[in-house]
């Protein structure tokens, strides 16, 4: 059997280890990948984005099925496209990955069903939007519509910046289209936690809690990142409010696609805080969050191709899996400057490691030497009794690892080991 993976991360890296550990037999291809990938798949150097290219491609070295991981390639039916002409895929069509490429979709689904969400209001014009802001008052969190890189979130510290993210957001400037509408909602307080649940549209099983870190500095501070780390299970989300996401976010969330005529199939990422006033959803993604994934299927006990399979199928509620008893910790390298400017090309070296996985993001290789190709590098991965040590152990790891302008943080994990200490 022949499987792509559409995408060229850490998270795609994670993925096709998890997919060759259970399934020793079948053949992976990554498209793009990256050099990191070489030796788990068959590289196809075409662009993500390109739907033709890419169903060329899965023709060309048949591809009897297609992950589908980026948030891009959801957001423009990538699915719809490979599904339509005969590749079978794992991941929403187009009208159902809209619960990410458009917040305030999102949003109006959540007030239309009685999701709990933050109150919000959605914008297109800039005075009208600095007008709704000096009424509510500070803090207050901007939200780009569209797809962002993770970036799109602004939580102004005064009413300069506010109307700054504004001003940058509804002209194009930050993030071109996707940023000409805004929702602007309540700030929420209290722990953050992330949930990956695979679904078929009628049957949802959430996966192992997870906690991303996505500022980029150490102390919660400095601009949004695509996350600069994780660890799982998240301490803070206990079985009490397990049970109420499943009753009041969960499958709500999945009856409500179902009803407005698009029902999600794939792996859908849940953004939860959690509040004094109960859990209530900050976003929703269309797909395995990136660095979600990377602590996420290391504790899965399953064949992570046939719950894809069965996710597509519909019949995900045949296929058994549970999770194992450990504890997981991701820490990203990055490059200097991330998530603004940073340079490429600087050579990296890997000692003898003692991290249980290192997954490859912005890497390539030049004259046979592992290089720097982008803002998140690699993500050193490990597994372990408790959340402490596993963190432990990737700290002891990037001991072993270098390349010029290395940034990462020095204290992923330290809220949730604080929050079991009772600090």
């Amino acid at each position: 059997m022949n499987v792509l993976v559409l995408g060229s991360g850490g998270r795609e890296d994670a993925i096709l280890t998890f997919l060759a550990e259970k399934n020793p037999d079948i053949r992976l291809f990554a498209l793009p990948g990256n050099a990191g990938m070489e030796d788990k798949a068959v590289l196809l150097p075409f662009c993500a984005t390109d739907k033709d290219a890419v169903l060329a491609a899965a023709k060309a070295n048949g591809i009897d099925f297609c992950i589908v991981t980026p948030d891009d390639p959801l957001a423009i039916g990538m699915v719809d496209h490979l599904e339509e002409n005969g590749i079978a895929c794992f991941g929403p069509d187009g009208k159902a990955a809209r619960i990410e490429s458009s917040k305030s979709f999102a949003k109006d689904l959540m007030r239309k069903y009685g999701i709990p969400t933050a109150r919000y209001e959605v914008f297109t014009d800039k005075d009208e939007a600095k007008s709704y802001i000096r009424r509510t008052g500070l803090p207050i969190v901007i939200k780009a519509d569209g797809l962002a890189l993770g970036k799109g979130v602004v939580i102004p510290s005064s009413m300069e910046e506010a109307d700054e993210a504004l001003e940058r957001m509804l002209s194009g400037q930050a993030f071109g289209e996707s940023g000409k509408k805004v929702v602007i909602e309540e700030f929420l307080d209290g722990p953050e936690v992330s949930v990956l649940a695979f679904t078929d549209g009628r049957t949802i099983r959430p996966l192992v809690s997870s906690m991303d870190h996505k500022r980029a500095y150490d102390g919660d501070r400095g601009p949004n990142t695509g996350g600069m780390g994780t660890i799982a299970p998240n301490p803070f989300y206990t079985k009490e409010l397990q049970s109420e996401a499943m009753e009041k976010i969960f499958v709500p969330t999945i009856r409500a696609m179902e009803k407005e005529g698009c029902p999600f199939r794939g792996c859908l990422y849940f953004g939860l805080m959690l509040t004094a006033d109960g859990v209530k959803v900050i976003e929703y993604n269309a797909r395995f969050g990136d660095p979600e994934t990377q602590v996420v299927l290391p504790l899965l006990d399953g064949n992570l191709l046939e719950i894809m399979q069965a996710t597509r199928n519909g019949c995900l509620d045949k296929v058994g899996f549970s999770f194992v008893d450990k504890a997981t910790a991701c820490v990203i390298l990055a490059s200097g400057g991330y998530p603004g400017p940073y340079r490429k090309g600087m050579e990296i070296s890997i000692g003898q490691n003692p991290a249980d996985w290192i997954f490859f993001a912005g890497v390539k290789k030049e004259n046979g030497r592992l290089s720097t190709a982008g803002g998140r590098v690699l993500g050193v991965v490990a597994v372990d009794d408790t959340i402490q040590s596993a963190v432990g152990r990737c700290y002891e790891a990037i001991g072993y690892i270098s390349f010029e302008d290395m940034q990462f943080r020095h204290d992923i994990g330290a809220r949730a080991i604080g929050g079991l200490n009772g600090i």
